[in-house]
């Protein structure tokens, strides 16, 4: 099984204990500063990604540093279940995956945007009212720029993109003269 898959199943978990219990906002907060230290802390990248160190060992040292950190119990419950099956390389993967669970069931998507120049607050705004109302979700705007777009944007929501982009449009009429 793919690790996707594997820390998907591992999220999903998570969620529904966080349902039963009420506290998904603490639980995300809690995991998001767990895989932040992880990541900024070098011994302890190195303990999650170890294959030398054995399952029992790795749940034992993270129990510890969790508890100094008055991480709440259930999330130190979880990270038991999840080093101890082996997983906690999966750590970033998992994240990430609880990050979108708890999204998607607030109904909130991100549209990631690409523009050649950086978009005014109207512009934003307008499309994010724009995406809304296509979606009938709630958007979150992420912004990158690429200037051999030209002018104009890209957006992705999901799996669909919207190429409104000068450098689109060129490579639209380029493929109609071709093709005539």
């Amino acid at each position: 099984m793919s690790s996707r898959l594997t820390a998907r199943r591992y999220a999903k978990a998570l969620l529904q204990i966080g349902n039963a219990q009420g506290d998904v906002p603490l639980l995300q907060q809690e995991l998001e500063a767990v895989a932040a230290a992880v990541a900024a802390n070098a011994d302890l990248t190195r303990l999650v990604a170890s294959p030398l160190v054995l399952p029992p060992k790795k749940a034992a040292v993270f129990e510890t540093i969790l508890a100094a950190a008055k991480v709440s119990k259930t999330l130190r419950h979880f990270f038991s279940v999840v080093a101890g099956a082996g997983r906690l390389n999966l750590l970033p993967e998992l994240r990430r995956t609880f990050a979108d669970l708890v999204d998607e069931q607030a109904g909130i998507v991100e549209a990631k945007v690409v523009s050649a120049q950086p978009l005014t607050a109207a512009q934003e705004q307008a499309l994010v009212v724009s995406l809304t109302a296509r979606t009938g979700k709630i958007i979150r705007l992420t912004w990158s720029q690429d200037i051999t777009l030209l002018g104009g944007l890209k957006v992705q929501v999901g799996s669909t993109v919207l190429d409104a982009s000068l450098q689109g449009q060129l490579r639209q009429l380029k493929t109609q003269l071709l093709s005539a």
